[in-house]
């Protein structure tokens, strides 16, 4: 058992994932059936190409390989740094939407929101015996998180955020979390606490109640907003999945670029034309470099074009099928209720484990 939780992510510890995650992959590969994953995301707004680009596009290509794959709405951790909710109905039922549309499956995909799972809930009370104050103060994600509410008190829910996310991934016996390199210290977190709950509760020579996740690393280019800042809803500099072509096309004619008419692939002297370029790459599968050599003295203008298009054509049957889905509420509604029943279901079997474990079955 470790005494004390280490979040620091060195070089070594972040060559360390990727040497397990390529293992993982090759494992996939061989035998997609020893593996279930869990992933989501928060219901805050739309989803935009940088979740797209970065992360959901690889979840579909984990589903599309036969990995059991568990999709998590996150719905209480909207609350987590907020006053207010809005109507989060809508952002449920707007992200579930933007789910479906990309291509995830509720067939061969659990699709839940964790606030209708409250077996899942429980789990925070005893994984919260064992973690510190100090573990959670550490945590890399938490300070972030605090920082950004620029100088608010610090709730509860948000200092026990990485708890809660142990909870999401351990309840479903999760061992496979898809992660870029900034959250490998909230699956550390999940890992200590499976092993610590192990050490104390565990019953030797038994199998294990939970399994110590590894972190599928995902090495998908980060992309920036349409004004060279970090791509972010808040900043409104994102074009979202749902958007039509047209408002797309007025979006990227704003986007920031430089003076200098040439177009050359240069992401340290020219990240707003370049990341332009790879917008337009990631989209047509093309490298970015090539796609520069052939604007070349084209201009801005040209680039602007280049990847108004590219975009355009790539998310135009994504965008049909979330009309399509939009329009049917009744469906939408169906495959939510389904995914919660099956989440409860293996929520209640997993809390009836720990209750044995704990010696609280009365």
């Amino acid at each position: 058992m470790t005494d004390r939780a280490s979040f620091d992510m060195s070089d070594a510890s972040l060559d360390h994932a990727r040497s397990v995650s390529a293992k993982i992959d090759r494992a996939i590969a061989e035998d997609p059936s020893q593996f279930r994953v869990l992933t989501g995301a928060r219901p805050t707004g739309n989803l935009h190409i940088g979740h797209y680009f970065g992360a959901l596009r690889n979840w579909v290509d984990i589903q599309r390989r036969g990995v059991d794959t568990w999709l998590l709405i996150a719905d209480y951790q909207v609350i987590t740094d907020r006053d207010e909710t809005g109507s989060i109905r809508d952002s449920v039922y707007s992200l579930l939407t933007d789910y479906l549309a990309i291509g995830m499956d509720p067939e061969a995909t659990t699709i839940f929101a964790h606030s209708q799972v409250p077996e899942l809930n429980e789990l925070l009370l005893p994984f919260l015996s064992l973690v510190t104050d100090a573990e959670l103060r550490r945590n890399p994600t938490v300070k972030a998180e605090l920082e950004a509410t620029g100088g608010r008190p610090m709730s509860g829910l948000l200092l026990t955020y990485p708890v809660h996310q142990a909870a999401d991934i351990l309840f479903c016996k999760a061992n496979l979390v898809p992660v870029g390199k900034d959250q490998l210290p909230h699956l550390e977190q999940a890992r200590v606490i499976a092993d610590r709950f192990e050490a104390r509760y565990g019953h030797k020579g038994e199998s294990r109640v939970f399994p110590r996740p590894q972190g599928l690393l995902s090495e998908a280019e980060s992309v920036l907003g349409l004004d060279g800042a970090k791509m972010s809803k808040s900043r409104h500099n994102t074009i979202e999945l749902g958007m039509s072509a047209d408002e797309t096309a007025k979006l990227i004619k704003k986007a920031v670029t430089d003076s200098e008419r040439f177009i050359t692939f240069d992401p340290e002297g020219r990240p707003e034309v370049s990341n332009l370029l790879l917008l337009a790459g990631l989209a047509t599968g093309r490298d970015p470099r090539e796609i520069a050599e052939e604007i070349g003295n084209g201009g801005g203008g040209t680039l602007k074009n280049v990847v108004t298009e590219a975009l355009n054509e790539h998310l135009a049957p994504l965008r049909e099928r979330r009309a399509e889905l939009a329009n049917d509420p009744a469906y939408l509604t169906s495959v939510l209720e389904r995914g919660v029943a099956r989440a409860r279901e293996q929520a209640a079997q997993t809390l009836a484990e720990v209750h044995d474990a704990l010696g609280m079955r009365y």
